[in-house]
């Protein structure tokens, strides 16, 4: 598995536990931004030693060349000074160098193609890392907003469900209309006993006053009667 499959599957890894606990969003999304970044050093460490190891093959590379063109000119000297043996000598040294040459190019220049393939696929990756980390004020943001959602529909629901004390309280009203209705009862018996009272000490006011004025009045026919006869 490449460093960058690795990086994959530990970024799903922490995102689908981030998931399935579901605790503190915000706790969760920034560890796994740290975790990510962690990932991104470790992967940059990985890409560094691929790029130094290309660098090093290419030494390599430029070094059997230079080799090859300084065993070529010794050979040139060596022809010069009538010394063909030294020549060949110095030939076979250039074939030596311009063989090993051959086979190291195509390695390097494979080792190269891998690199940058590497270095771009580390620029995406920290182009997606920058973006998540700009996502993640916006999650959070949207993570308090529904859990103050559900903090307030759990408050609602509580409050709706608990109906013993609305009961309570339509029972205390009830009962306070009862006492009411009993005070006005009782006010309202009260006036008529104090009205029928005050009726009946009229009525017998007015009824020894006419008894008086009746036997006021036999009185006075029968003085008038006594007197006509004498």
């Amino acid at each position: 598995m490449g460093i960058f499959d690795r990086l994959k599957t530990v970024i799903s890894s922490n995102i689908n536990d981030m998931i399935n606990k579901a605790e503190n969003p915000e706790k969760m999304l920034n560890q796994l931004i740290i975790d990510m970044n962690q990932q991104m050093i470790e992967s940059k460490k990985a890409v560094a030693m691929a790029i130094a190891d290309e660098k090093k093959m290419e030494r390599e590379l430029l070094e059997q060349k230079r080799q090859s063109e300084d065993w070529e000119r010794k050979a040139v000297v060596a022809v010069k000074a009538g010394r063909d043996d030294l020549a060949k000598e110095a030939l076979m040294r250039k074939q030596e160098a311009d063989n090993y040459y051959q086979q190291l190019k195509p390695q390097w220049e494979g080792q190269k193609e891998s690199v940058e393939k590497l270095k771009e696929t580390l620029r995406q990756l920290q182009n997606k890392i920058d973006e998540a980390a700009r996502k993640k004020n916006i999650l959070i943001a949207r993570a308090k907003r529904a859990e103050a959602q559900q903090k307030i529909q759990s408050t609602l629901a509580s409050v709706s469900g608990n109906t013993s004390a609305f009961d309570t309280f339509d029972r205390m009203a009830k009962k306070v209309d009862e006492l009411e209705a009993k005070a006005d009862a009782q006010a309202e018996l009260a006036d008529l006993s104090q009205s029928a009272s005050l009726e009946k000490e009229f009525a017998k006011l007015e009824a020894s006053g006419a008894g008086a004025d009746y036997m006021l009045e036999e009185l006075k026919r029968k003085m008038l009667t006594d007197g006509s006869e004498s």
